[in-house]
């Protein structure tokens, strides 16, 4: 097979730029904040929220997957949901940031209704985007070379996203509500361009082996595939580690350390918070491929990766919890960060392993339906770590909602040291006790790639 160029491995790469680096980064990092402080939900209903929309993931996903895997076009088999997906994901992704002139019912409503429409198109054009990865060579190299651009891509993206947050809003001005109203617009053109552009620059060279008709036992096979279960696993684990820190930092910069931090003209907030680690990530997921050469095994480096996690996780509960610290703290997620750019490429790269070893042993291709279960972990440990952060916020006194006669939204915290105390454990031993249980399962992951 000839070298692939270096324009369609970009053009992947803007796949997860807009899915990864933009939508999903700030469903995971804003939402959480900007649901029980500027839309005016209960902390009990943004955790519902996130709770309703995993049901919904749970079957929509693999159904998407199987889905994808039999399309047939001229444009080929997963790069049409690209193509004509791609506005409608922009689109609904706008709106959902918008905050609605409703009482506490009418928002409720709003916010179910978009955030689960949110969450099918998100489906519809993620798990034939992941789907490519298994169609577009079958070079073991050439797989992990797009798997680290789709990382790299998504980090500079996230990066670029995260930082320039806080400085656009003070660009926009106005309420927060405006502010994050006129900022989702102009994600979703981003986001949807990007996408479109993904759908349009790659190419799929190799042809799925398919089903002659739909029937349930892929779905069987899926389930009696033991790389595919330890995998499944494991991705929900990385994403209920990065899950914890992402929903929690807004709540970590406003209430720990007191709001935002302005250091030589460089304002912190949350969002340029997590920027740090969003850069580094970009990096070691460059450098992941070479990591991987180095330790030997796709298994190894994981395992080495998780444990940099762990490490540097527990070390930030026991830095100060006070804004002198910040640069200690920033170092701290810096370091930990290090970990999460070496093994995100390696996940896909490892799903892309599971697809192979199910078509060799099946002899029907199922790669739509094994890439729909990654896609699903993102969904499910983002969104559930999310709901639990909500709920145990709730429990140690922070309270939300919408009054019903004025419509604005209502903050009040009843117990503040217990909420600052569940804030620093949900950003740092939380996600440490997540990585725990995922070396338990790499050390059980049978493929030895």
């Amino acid at each position: 097979m000839a070298k692939i160029k270096l324009i369609e491995k970009i053009g992947y790469a803007m796949g997860d730029a807009a899915a990864g680096g933009i939508t999903w980064k700030i469903m995971s990092i804003a939402f959480p904040l900007f649901f029980t402080n500027v839309f005016g939900l209960t902390v009990a209903d943004a955790a519902a929220l996130m709770l309703v929309a995993r049901m919904f993931d749970v079957v929509t996903d693999p159904l998407m997957g199987s889905l994808a895997d039999r399309t047939q076009s001229k444009w080929g088999t997963y790069r049409p949901w690209l193509i004509f997906g791609a506005i409608p994901f922009g689109l609904v992704f706008a709106l959902l940031l918008y905050t609605p002139d409703f009482g506490p019912v009418g928002k409720r409503v709003y916010a179910y209704t978009l955030y689960l429409l949110m969450m099918a198109i998100y489906t519809a054009v993620n798990v034939p985007y992941g789907s490519l990865l298994g169609v577009m060579t079958d070079d073991d190299n050439e797989k992990n070379q797009f798997s680290s651009f789709r990382m790299v891509g998504a980090y500079a993206m996230g990066f670029a996203t995260l930082l320039s947050f806080p400085y656009l809003q003070k660009m926009v001005g106005g309420t927060e509500a405006h502010q994050y109203a006129v900022l989702g617009a102009g994600f979703g053109v981003v986001a949807a361009a990007m996408t479109l552009g993904c759908g349009l620059l790659t190419k799929e060279r190799m042809k799925p082996v398919r089903a002659e008709k739909f029937s349930l036992k892929p779905f069987d096979d899926l389930f009696k595939n033991k790389p595919w279960i330890y995998l499944t696993l494991i991705g929900i684990c990385t994403n209920f580690f990065n899950g914890f820190r992402y929903a929690v930092a807004g709540y970590l910069l406003t209430y720990c350390l007191g709001g935002d931090i302005t250091i030589n003209g460089l304002i912190i907030n949350y969002t340029v918070f997590m920027t740090f680690g969003e850069v580094t990530c970009m990096i070691f997921g460059g450098l992941s491929p070479k990591f991987t050469q180095w330790m030997g095994s796709k298994k190894k480096a994981f395992t080495v990766a998780a444990v940099i996690c762990a490490v540097f996780s527990v070390g930030f509960f026991f830095i100060p919890m006070d804004p002198v610290y910040i640069w200690v703290m920033i170092c701290v997620v810096v370091l930990t960060s290090i970990g999460v750019g070496l093994y995100s490429p390696l996940l896909w790269s490892m799903y892309a392993d599971v697809a192979d070893y199910a078509t060799e042993k099946n002899g029907i291709s199922s790669t739509g339906l094994i890439f729909s279960s990654g896609t699903m972990a993102q969904k499910f440990g983002t969104a559930i770590s999310g709901s639990l952060v909500a709920l145990l916020l709730g429990l140690a006194g922070f309270v939300s909602g919408t009054d019903p006669v004025t419509g604005q939204t209502v903050v009040n915290i009843t117990n503040y040291g217990a909420v600052k105390d569940m804030i620093w454990a949900l950003f740092s031993l939380f996600p440490a006790l997540i990585v725990v249980i995922m070396l338990l399962l790499l050390y059980k992951y049978p493929i030895k790639k």
